[in-house]
């Protein structure tokens, strides 16, 4: 396997509008990043994914952009990116940009030339269809509720949006406007910008003939995903993308790959295949969906998580690569969704869950906050909830498919305002975040939780995750071990082992409160081992054949022959 450094790396991602406000105007900042760079040393982290900073009227908070070569005037100024660029390579940190190209915002200049005429010169930039009897081209659902196709009056069409209605989708069949994306990705690597993070990157290429999609449960709108992820032309773009816009740098690059399968991660990742370093699948951060997706969440079964996990570790093994994460800013907050964020075992559950996965073949994503074990938030009414996905999920499926209760307790489980309140840095009011009031509340247990509190407790999940990220840096085997799963229908336990010449590491993760009994199968032989890491006090001696394992607890042991 070839080696690079974005394999050996650890990132984290900066939601820069909750992570620190440096001027009291409550939203996060760009020198309020600066300011943090000495704790993300610490941390020991080696690139930070910035969540977007480009101009934007914010309507999908900075998803949706309007000048790609500029600042959020609530971010800062270029020259405070430039100064925050500049420590962070000082620091030892690179920056990787989010990059988002599958849409831009409807007050982008391409898209206010294109509405104009259907002659202007910019209106193909952008993907415009004529309605069928009154009726939109087709019958396609937006990710955020409503119909994919908005009525333009000006030139009696419809555009194309696969998200909110000021998202226009971006017409990647044009090289015009493909040649425009990549002297702006140009723009930022020349910057000095280290690589990009391809927010729904699988999207754009559609298949043109625009199929109608099937419809389910009653749902007003029929599903017309197969018809625009992973669509006809995607290696193509992407593969031109790498040479025009990408080879000439040393760049780290993961494409977000919703309804992406292991197959088609071989086909992005490969390493013949010039596309991309990596990709974010879903997989896993769906399980437990309901009918009505992640708003009436059910059950899910650590088996089903397994089986997820392994078939991505070893259908990448060989040619390709995993992105590791338990959340981003999409998703609710990792303890809160896969370990347990009660008093008595939220500490211990943060460290198993990070245990387990920085254990993985791949490069782990840090979520900022993670690492000090924030938590959900339970927000009492909806009028405290900022997300456009969150509210626009409200309106349509309330009462008609979920009562205000069912729908409120998939909001607190699962909606992506969990990620987006502030950083909790100290006990002090708003969390030490701002001195203004900030743009969404604090979760109220930052009086508990926070970074001051964790920098001074010597036993704290930030500590943890110091300890991993230092064994990743002194050991190969945790970046280039091959990946087993073992005790693979185990319900509790989630265990496996990495393998690197003669050595090999014994991962061992209770996912449960119980106490179950941990057995070391009949093929795995060692005549030395060596407790690498482990959450709860160990007796290094107690033979590893039989652990009656504690409650969340996790050990890694190095084994040699």
């Amino acid at each position: 396997m070839e080696k690079n450094w974005w394999k050996e790396s650890v990132i984290y991602q900066i939601y820069p509008r909750s992570f620190n406000d440096s001027n009291g105007d409550g939203v996060g900042d760009l020198n309020g990043i600066t300011e943090k760079l000495p704790y993300l040393r610490e941390l020991g982290i080696d690139v930070i994914w910035l969540s977007p900073v480009y101009k934007s009227p914010n309507d999908d908070n900075g998803y949706d952009i309007s000048d790609y070569r500029n600042i959020m005037d609530e971010f800062g100024t270029m020259a405070d990116f430039d100064r925050m660029l500049e420590e962070a390579h000082k620091n030892g940190i690179k920056i990787m940009m989010d990059l988002v190209v599958n849409h831009s915002s409807d007050e982008h200049e391409w898209f206010k030339q294109s509405r104009t005429s259907k002659d202007n010169p910019y209106r193909d930039y952008y993907i415009w269809k004529k309605g069928k009897d009154g009726q939109p081209p087709t019958n396609w659902g937006a990710a955020f509720g409503g119909s994919v196709w908005e009525y333009d009056e000006q030139t009696d069409e419809y555009y194309l949006h696969l998200f909110s209605k000021k998202q226009p989708d971006l017409n990647w069949e044009n090289p015009v406007l493909r040649q425009e994306v990549y002297d702006m990705m140009r723009f930022w690597l020349d910057k000095g910008v280290d690589g990009f993070r391809m927010d729904v990157i699988n999207f754009i290429s559609k298949d043109t003939d625009y199929p109608e999609g099937e419809v389910e449960y009653g749902l007003p709108y029929g599903n017309g995903s197969k018809y625009y992820m992973n669509g006809p032309r995607i290696h193509e773009f992407l593969q031109e993308m790498n040479r025009e816009a990408l080879s000439g740098y040393d760049t780290i690059t993961v494409g977000e790959m919703p309804g992406g399968s292991v197959e088609q991660g071989k086909l992005y990742t490969g390493e013949s295949r010039k596309e991309l370093n990596m990709v974010f699948h879903f997989e896993h951060v769906g399980i437990g969906d309901g009918k009505y997706g992640k708003w009436d969440p059910m059950e899910w079964k650590l088996t089903d998580l397994k089986k997820i996990f392994t078939k991505w570790q070893k259908g990448l093994e060989n040619d390709g690569w995993n992105s590791l994460y338990w959340s981003n800013h999409d998703q609710p907050r990792a303890i809160s969704r896969w370990g347990n964020d009660s008093d008595e075992y939220r500490v211990i559950s943060g460290k198993m869950i990070a245990t387990c996965l920085h254990m993985m073949q791949g490069t782990p994503y840090i979520y900022q906050g993670e690492e000090i074990g924030m938590t959900n938030v339970k927000f009492d009414s909806i009028e405290e909830y900022r997300d456009i996905e969150t509210l626009n999920a409200y309106r349509d499926l309330t009462p008609e498919f979920l009562s205000h209760d069912e729908i409120f307790k998939g909001i607190h489980e699962r909606s992506r305002d969990n990620a987006r309140t502030p950083i909790q840095w100290d006990d002090s009011p708003n969390a030490g975040f701002t001195e203004g009031t900030p743009w969404i509340n604090v979760n109220p247990n930052y009086k508990e939780i926070n970074v001051e509190a964790a920098l001074e407790d010597k036993d704290s999940i930030f500590s943890y995750y110091q300890k991993l990220i230092q064994l990743r840096k002194q050991n190969e085997i945790i970046v280039y071990g091959t990946y087993d799963i073992i005790l693979e229908d185990d319900e509790q336990i989630y265990a496996f082992t990495r393998t690197l010449e003669n050595e090999q590491l014994l991962v061992i993760c209770n996912f449960s409160k119980e106490t179950p009994e941990f057995g070391l199968p009949e093929g795995i032989s060692y005549s030395t081992k060596e407790l690498l890491i482990s959450n709860y006090e160990v007796d290094t001696n107690q033979p590893i054949e039989q652990l009656r394992l504690k409650p969340y607890e996790a050990r890694v042991y190095r084994l040699k022959k």
